[in-house]
C-alpha cells in the first residue's frame, strides 16, 4: 500500500492543473475577502479597535476548512482516472488485496489534505504578516496541527465516500465543481453565519466540515479577540462569536469545542467505513 500511496502522490503533484483547481475554493475565498466582503463585514465592527485583524483571521479559518475538503477531493481524481483508463485492473491482478488498494487511494486523499492545508496556513501567515497583522506564535501554530489532521480526517472521508460512486472524469468534474462552489457557503467562509437565514444557519451547523471552521476560528481568532474585546461586555463578545461562527449555538446552548471534535471523529470513521465498503464491493464486481 505504501508504494500505491507514493505513486498517487507523485501523480497528484505532477499535474499542476489538478493542484490549482483543488485549491480554487481557497483562492475564491481569499479574492472575495480582499475585493468584496472584507470591508463590508469590517465596517459593521468599527466599534472595535482592530476589526481588520479579527476578520483576516476569520477568513484564514474559512480557507483552511475549505481546503481540507477540496484538496482531498482533487486527490481522488487519480482513482477516477485509473478506473476510466482501466489501469485499476492491473492493480487487481497484483498480489495486493483489494482492500489495500482502496486504502491506498483513501490514504492519499488524507495525506494530500494535510499537506495542502499546511500550505494554506503558510500562505495565510505570509498574508497576515504583509497586511500588518500579528503573525501567529509557534505555540498556537502547534495547536493548529491536530485540528488540521482532524479536519483532513473528516473531509477526506466525506470526499472518498462521494467519489466511490463516480465512474468517469465527467462525473467527477461535475461533482468537484458543485463541491467547490458550495463549500464556502457550507463552512460559513463567504458570509458570516449570523447573516444567513435561520434555515440556512441550521444547514451550516449540521455540516461536519463547518465544525472544522469552528475549531480553526477559535484558535486563529483568539489573539484578535483578546485585542478587540477587552473593553467590551461579555454580551457583545458572545453575540459576535455567534454571528461569526466562532461558536455554534443549539437550542440556546453554546456547544463546547469537544462537540466539534467528536463530530469530526465520528464523521471520519463512518464515511471512511462506508467508502471502503462501497469501493471493495465495486472492485469485486469488476
Amino acid at each position: 500500500m505504501r508504494t500505491m500511496i507514493k505513486r498517487n502522490l507523485k501523480l497528484y503533484f505532477r499535474d499542476k492543473a489538478t493542484v490549482f483547481f483543488s485549491m480554487l475554493s481557497v483562492v475564491i475565498i481569499f479574492a472575495l475577502y480582499i475585493f468584496f466582503i472584507g470591508d463590508s463585514i469590517s465596517s459593521g465592527l468599527q466599534f472595535l479597535p482592530h476589526p481588520n485583524r479579527l476578520m483576516r483571521a476569520w477568513m484564514l479559518a474559512g480557507m483552511l476548512a475549505s481546503a481540507s475538503l477540496t484538496t482531498s477531493l482533487g486527490a481522488y481524481g487519480i482513482m477516477i482516472n485509473d478506473r476510466e483508463n482501466k489501469t485499476i485492473k492491473d492493480f487487481y491482478s497484483s498480489p495486493i488485496s483489494r482492500r489495500q488498494i482502496a486504502g491506498g487511494y483513501i490514504a492519499t486523499g488524507f495525506i494530500i489534505s494535510i499537506i495542502m492545508s499546511i500550505f494554506t496556513l503558510i500562505f495565510g501567515e505570509i498574508y497576515l504578516g504583509m497586511a500588518g497583522g500579528a503573525v501567529l506564535d509557534p505555540e498556537l501554530l502547534l495547536k493548529l496541527l491536530p485540528v488540521i489532521a482532524l479536519s483532513a480526517f473528516a473531509s477526506s472521508a466525506i470526499a472518498s465516500f462521494t467519489v466511490s460512486f463516480l465512474k468517469s472524469n465527467t462525473a467527477f468534474s461535475a461533482a468537484s465543481t458543485v463541491v467547490g462552489t458550495l463549500i464556502g457557503f457550507l463552512v460559513g467562509a463567504y458570509i458570516p453565519i449570523g447573516s444567513l437565514p435561520d434555515n440556512v444557519q441550521w444547514l451550516v451547523k449540521y455540516f461536519p466540515c463547518a465544525h472544522s471552521a469552528v475549531l480553526y476560528r477559535q484558535l486563529l481568532m483568539e489573539p484578535a479577540i483578546n485585542e478587540n474585546f477587552t473593553q467590551q461586555s461579555s454580551v457583545v463578545l458572545r453575540k459576535c462569536k455567534e454571528a461569526l461562527g466562532i461558536v455554534f449555538v443549539y437550542n440556546g446552548k453554546t456547544a463546547p469545542a469537544w462537540v466539534s471534535v467528536v463530530v469530526l471523529l465520528v464523521t471520519g470513521v463512518v464515511f471512511y467505513s462506508l467508502a471502503v465498503l462501497v469501493l471493495t464491493r465495486k472492485q469485486n464486481e469488476i
